[in-house]
């Protein structure tokens, strides 16, 4: 069995972000055309426990190389406290053939960048109708809107004004200045808003990466035209849903634990507010445009079969390279077979 930690996934993905891309949106479009087993994620929470919980996401993907596996990912927001990253993840991946696993990959610098690049791809097929945009917003400071960032300026590079937002003023500065260390070349500036609702307003693309588990933020502060990445699901208000053009990655798993698309399921008493889904967008070759006059809000859940098609992009590269350790003794030994 290959080990790939996480100093060799990064390596492997670090500069291939349009690879990530295509393998993200080719997971979408495998989704969307049904070739895809993909079960509800399982919730871990734990008694008198409600910040921290840990996920399995099971899923296979279909393809010329299929691939079945899963990813178990914990969150655990008091790890920022102690110096430590609030999500840490291992994805197994499991032989086609025999159903052995094969692979351990940790799975955190996965499970951030199909996330952001998720969200990039929905930018890219949701443009401002006028095509007159040059500014994002991050509400929350951490790897998720860092990530999107980065992929961001892949398909939108003409985004040259950030503004940043956190509830902890020293953490938005040190984001903002990670930003800009990282980012800032030809031009771009970014700054740190004074509240959730200045950096809602100040641009038409936002992207929301918080750790919140209610909803707390109704988009009237945003100006009408704008879309917003609704990364962390758990931020805007039903009325914000309702109000919205919604575009989700998946109905079935959206609505469920207690996103804010399903408590206004559960309010309006059916999905009719859905308007769509990214995979649906993504089939379509003419480009479309978002709605002028209303917010339009992406939720997406975050499907395991994302997590399996960078998993697999990361274990082409690992086996081309030589990258991981292989574990022996791991499994039984095979028995003997025939008859002697």
């Amino acid at each position: 069995m290959l080990t790939l930690g996480n100093g060799d996934v990064r390596r492997l993905l670090d500069g291939r972000e349009r690879e990530v891309l295509d393998a993200v949106r080719e997971a979408y479009l495998r989704h969307a055309d049904e070739e895809t087993s993909l079960p509800h994620s399982v919730f871990l929470r734990f008694p008198d426990d409600t910040r921290n919980r840990i996920i399995g996401l099971p899923a296979y993907l279909g393809g010329p190389e299929p691939l079945a596996g899963m990813k178990w990912i914990a969150s655990f927001p008091g790890n920022v406290a102690d110096g430590l990253e609030r999500a840490s993840a291992a994805i197994i991946v499991n032989s086609m053939r025999t159903g052995q696993p094969v692979a351990l990959v940790e799975g955190s610098t996965i499970s951030a960048r199909r996330t952001a690049a998720s969200a990039a791809l929905a930018a890219a097929s949701l443009p401002a109708e006028d095509g007159q945009e040059t500014g994002v917003a991050l509400i929350g400071c951490g790897v998720i809107n860092f990530e999107v960032l980065r992929f961001l300026l892949v398909v939108r590079p003409e985004l040259t004004d950030v503004t940043v937002f956190d509830l902890d003023a020293g953490r938005a500065e040190e984001f903002r200045e990670r930003c800009a260390s990282e980012f800032g070349g030809a031009g771009r500036v970014v700054r740190v808003a004074d509240s959730a609702e200045e950096a809602l307003g100040t641009h038409r693309l936002v992207s929301l990466a918080t750790t919140a588990t209610v909803p707390h933020l109704d988009l009237r502060a945003c100006r009408p035209g704008t879309l917003v990445l609704h990364v962390s699901l758990r931020d805007v208000t039903v009325e914000g849903v309702l109000d919205a053009v919604n575009v989700v990655d998946d109905p079935d798993h959206v609505c469920r634990a207690a996103t804010s698309v399903h408590l206004a399921e559960t309010r309006s008493g059916s999905r009719s507010f859905i308007d769509s889904t990214l995979g649906e967008l993504l089939r379509k070759t003419d480009a479309g445009h978002r709605d002028p006059r209303r917010i339009t809000l992406f939720s997406p859940f975050g499907l395991g079969v994302l997590d399996l098609a960078l998993a697999g992009l990361v274990l082409r590269r690992a086996r081309a390279a030589g990258v991981g350790t292989e574990i022996t003794g791991f499994l039984p030994e095979p028995r003997a077979t025939g008859s002697g």
